[in-house]
């Protein structure tokens, strides 16, 4: 009997706390049972995975999903009847007005250097308005911060800003290199245009040196539309070669030519599917991405990864005969790149019907080898949430740490719901990020079903811990 109880039973240990105000925290440690199902998931996921074969549908028969567009309506209807399919308790569709922003015909750039023309590749920023019909051409003026061009001011005038910062490639966590950079082309445009610029032109946010632009949003704030400005990314590799040729020839003439504009708002939807809980239908455990996509590549890794992991995760539950005590939705948020109108939506009607959310987690940074999970700190629930570690170790889950969640979960955010991101390896995201390599064939189908199976097992184990 002694035996028994050593190999079977759950260690339960029960803190104490001094402080009336403060509730006991429960650290639930390895249990044999838990991972018995943790392997199982994996085993299912690895042998009878279905996401890879999903994806495969969205990117190549659907493609881009940019909001408002064709496609992402298609994108919805696929969902719908994905998930309907997978016999879900109930499935239906939440309506949201999304913005509307079309690109218009592929974008044309060049420079001139003693009578040499370079044609170099550009991609408008969404959100951007278009050249006049001839395009714009000017003097450029190189910067490497938005303070910069603050900084500037008046010197701008007539000029074409370019916004010329690279990734610190001493980051290890490349999305810390992302951070420290993408603001110059979210706000470049705002801070430049009221100074009379032409237009601007921002690095690509990659490490890579290669020829591909990445889109990705920006912003005028409040800017009047006198002041605004077309915007766009230029590749790594034509940045460098514009650079170096500025510092012998700062008097060179830039010209850049885009046809973009933006519509009116348009109807689309989150699509929704549940699972009702068995103990606790009416409290929530949500795992999703975002349905829609930039319109340059077909959106595989952003986020087409995320969406097909977070069906798989119900279809794995399913599978595996784990009756959830919780509710599980899985959502299909729409319109995170250029507005999060989706997820805010959803927090909305979650507030408006008083829902009870639990727990939250998100796949939005690509379908590549799993490493972890981060989380926004829960004050009663962080040491059940790290005691977790050795169960997932042994797939490739060593970080359990403090840190970011989700844009779309983000707006549910209330103090007592605990929220998770999936995090993949990142090695490799910003090569596709946002560009028109970002397509199926960069994806690897063990790596996704790995990101599938590991988001299963939070899952499970949030359903089973969490009251």
């Amino acid at each position: 009997m002694k035996n028994f109880f050593l190999a079977f039973s759950l260690v339960i240990i029960l803190i104490s706390c001094t402080d009336s105000k403060t509730k006991p925290t429960i650290i639930q440690t390895v249990n044999k049972t838990d991972s018995t199902t943790i392997k199982q998931i994996f085993n299912s996921a690895l042998t009878n995975g279905q996401c890879y074969q999903w994806l495969d549908v969205l990117s190549n028969d659907i493609g881009g999903r940019l909001s408002g567009s064709p496609q992402a309506q298609q994108a919805v209807e696929w969902g719908e009847k994905l998930l309907t399919d997978l016999d879900f308790d109930k499935v239906w569709l939440q309506p949201v007005m999304v913005p509307h922003w079309v690109r218009g015909e592929k974008e044309e750039a060049s420079f001139t250097v003693n009578n040499s023309t370079f044609n170099v590749p550009i991609c408008a920023l969404g959100g951007s308005i278009a050249t006049p019909e001839n395009g714009v051409t000017g003097e450029v003026i190189e910067v490497q911060s938005l303070d910069e061009a603050e900084a500037l001011g008046e010197k701008l005038k007539g000029k074409i800003v370019f916004f010329n910062r690279p990734f610190d490639d001493t980051h290890i966590k490349t999305f810390r290199a992302y951070g420290g950079c993408v603001g110059q082309r979210v706000n470049g445009a705002k801070i430049s245009g009221k100074f009379g610029v032409l237009g601007v032109i921002v690095r690509s946010m990659t490490h890579n040196i290669d020829d591909y632009p990445h889109t990705g949003t920006m912003s005028y704030g409040d800017l009047s539309e006198q002041e605004k400005v077309p915007t766009a990314a230029i590749s790594t590799k034509a940045a460098n070669l514009l650079s170096e040729h500025l510092k012998e020839n700062p008097d060179l003439k830039f010209s850049f030519k885009q046809s973009c504009k933006t519509l009116p708002d348009a109807p689309s939807f989150n699509v929704i599917g549940e699972i009702k809980g068995s103990e606790f239908p009416d409290k929530y455990i949500v795992v999703g991405g975002h349905l829609d996509s930039w319109d340059i590549g077909d959106g595989a890794h952003d986020d087409g990864a995320g969406i097909v992991q977070s069906i798989e995760v119900a279809r794995l539950l399913k599978l595996n005969n784990i009756k959830p005590k919780h509710t599980i939705r899985v959502v299909l948020f729409m319109n995170e790149e250029n507005g999060l109108r989706g997820g805010k939506k959803y927090a909305e009607e979650a507030k408006n019907n008083n829902e009870t959310h639990v727990a939250a987690l998100e796949s939005d940074s690509g379908g590549f080898t799993p490493r972890g999970f981060s989380f926004d700190k829960s004050g009663e629930n962080h040491e059940l949430f790290k005691s977790w570690k050795s169960l997932l170790a042994p797939y490739g889950l060593h970080d359990i740490n403090i840190g970011g969640s989700g844009a779309d979960i983000g707006p549910l955010k209330d103090g007592s719901i605990s929220l998770f991101g999936y995090r993949p390896d990142s090695q490799r995201y910003f090569d596709y990020h946002h560009a028109e390599t970002d397509t199926f064939d960069k994806v690897n189908k063990r790596e996704l079903e790995l990101g599938a199976a590991s988001m299963t097992s939070l899952v499970y184990l949030l359903d089973t811990y969490l009251n």
